[in-house]
């Protein structure tokens, strides 16, 4: 029997950060993903998380804790091709560490994803995105923090991790002001802002005081903001908009709404889907195609380009009343009755 805790201990403290350059975000994903996991499978084999064997995650056990993810816990497809996806790296990783174990390491890695819905992206309109905007309050330190950071999220389509772990010094200011973004992968990018959005970071800054912390944006404490931190900002700025846009409360807006939103400016704006996975970031532009798929202006060029079919002229003319009347009715032929005509004298 071979012990767990070593290979993964050297998994999510070697393999991810150091040889493949993971991300913080990401190396927390694939923790947490094990977590759950682990947990299931402790229950499952009768033994504590510590005492996990290699030989007890066999196939088996992995279908169950994807029905599981499924069934008990309520989550969706991709979620569980992304639990799936996190336990498939990790038996890839021990295929080479433990050869006795590389039978039992291919049938884990035959499982299949399970194929999931392609849905078009959630986005905000211009005027939900301008209601949003005006949302927080100007005469507040932190309404100037949060208009700030809303800015940038909608104008530069950063992702959450992005946004709070911008930088002072990935600030430029010449000749106009643009930021460098460390993305996934270790990818980094260049993104100039709206004149607009310049204004609002440059008054944050005058404000923003002195603080140890690299990070552009700081919560109430002086500390750099964190994920939910920002997510409970949204949330609270996107109840005040819904008042005075309605479409808002039919929507569930998330950090990453604010990343479409983006994206489908720059797409209607350029209409090259090869600049919107330049400014997104995105490793292929594959990734991109799903703004393709929810604009509809694409599709009215297309129809606006092409010569439709003629239509046959004619002129509808209504039966006569009488004619109508008598014309039998269905199988049992019936006739409709006419109203009788008032002789009286």
């Amino acid at each position: 029997m071979t012990p767990l805790a070593p290979h993964i201990t050297a998994f999510l403290r070697v393999r991810l950060p150091l040889e493949r350059g993971a991300s913080v975000h990401t190396c927390d994903t694939y923790a947490y993903g094990f977590k759950l996991f682990f947990e299931f499978a402790s229950v499952r084999r009768g033994v504590p998380p510590s005492q996990l064997m290699l030989e007890h995650l066999d196939a088996p056990l992995v279908l169950d804790f994807l029905e599981h993810v499924e069934t008990k816990r309520g989550n969706t497809a991709a979620t569980r091709n992304v639990r799936l996806a996190t336990i498939r790296s990790f038996m890839k990783y021990v295929e080479h560490r433990v050869p006795s174990a590389l039978h039992q390491v291919h049938q884990v890695l035959a499982i299949p994803m399970k194929r999931t819905r392609t849905r078009l992206v959630t986005h905000l309109t211009r005027l939900e995105m301008q209601a949003l905007l005006d949302a927080s309050d100007p005469e507040r330190r932190d309404g100037i923090r949060d208009r700030a950071m809303l800015h940038v999220a909608c104008a530069a389509g950063l992702r959450v991790s992005e946004l709070v772990g911008l930088r002072l010094d990935g600030l430029a200011f010449d000749p106009r002001l643009s930021i460098r973004v460390l993305g996934k992968g270790r990818r980094e990018r260049v993104l100039p802002l709206w004149k607009e959005t310049t204004t609002t970071l440059r008054t944050w800054l005058a404000i923003r005081g002195s603080s140890p912390a690299p990070q552009v944006f700081l919560n109430a404490v002086g500390l750099p903001l964190t994920r939910s931190g920002f997510e409970y900002i949204l949330e609270r700025h996107v109840r005040t908009a819904s008042q005075r846009c309605p479409s808002l409360r039919n929507k569930r807006v998330s950090p990453h709404v604010l990343r479409h939103t983006c994206a489908m400016l720059a797409l209607q704006a350029t209409g090259d889907i090869r600049k919107v996975a330049l400014w997104l970031g995105h490793a292929n532009v594959q990734t991109s195609e799903m703004y393709v798929r929810a604009d509809p202006s694409t599709r009215l060029e297309a129809l606006t380009t092409t010569v439709p079919p003629t239509l046959k002229k004619g002129r509808f003319m209504p039966p006569d009343a009488l004619i109508a009347a008598v014309t039998p009715r269905g199988p049992t032929r019936r006739y409709v009755e006419l109203p009788t005509a008032d002789l009286s004298p």
